[in-house]
């Protein structure tokens, strides 16, 4: 007769930095202001890069980052835990920078900034510095999801997932939104 072994599995290690998180959301939901406020302060280098680099303007990115937080606390009770928070804070700072936009829009703003995307060792000359900056214009002249896709997969360097999760669409959609915007970038430069 033989015996049967039966096998324990590991259980995945638990990341102390998503369970910190996930303790302070939890905290911060039932009005522990505390843990709100240590929220904000971790996110919010995250958030004011994001809305730069989809605005191209400081002043414009801080204004972002601040209604950003504010909705955060609005909305920090319907967080469900269905995604990271740092996606569900990515998704409504994407929200904030297209009311933004359209705002902008609407008073006939023109953003002719550009983003830095990552430094580099070396100044950049004159000419790199134009082609970037001819480049982040073309970008943010994308049609949205495009532009989204974009500036998530390149600018904050997510991997395809990640920014699907952001978006709410499928990893493939991710992929095509960025196949279109290379193809349209071709035409814009």
């Amino acid at each position: 007769m033989q015996a049967r072994v039966v096998g324990l599995t590991a259980a995945s290690p638990i990341d102390p930095a998503l369970a910190f998180t996930e303790a302070m959301v939890r905290r911060a939901q039932n009005g522990d202001a505390e843990a709100f406020a240590e929220l904000i302060e971790d996110q919010y280098d995250r958030i004011y890069r994001t809305a730069w680099r989809w605005c191209g303007n400081g002043h414009d990115a801080e204004d972002i980052a601040q209604d950003v937080c504010v909705r955060l606390g609005d909305a920090i009770k319907g967080f469900d835990g269905r995604s990271a928070f740092s996606s569900w804070v990515y998704r409504i700072t994407l929200n904030m920078v297209r009311d933004w936009q359209r705002a902008g829009r609407r008073r006939g703003a023109n953003v002719n900034a550009y983003a830095e995307i990552t430094p580099t060792e070396a100044p950049p000359t004159q000419e790199d510095e134009a082609a970037h900056r001819d480049l982040w214009t073309a970008v943010r002249k994308l049609p949205e999801k495009q532009r989204d896709a974009v500036l998530l997969v390149y600018a904050e360097e997510l991997n395809h997932a990640q920014a699907a999760e952001i978006m709410g669409i499928k990893e493939a959609t991710v992929s095509f939104h960025v196949h279109e915007a290379r193809k349209t970038l071709r035409g814009l430069l």
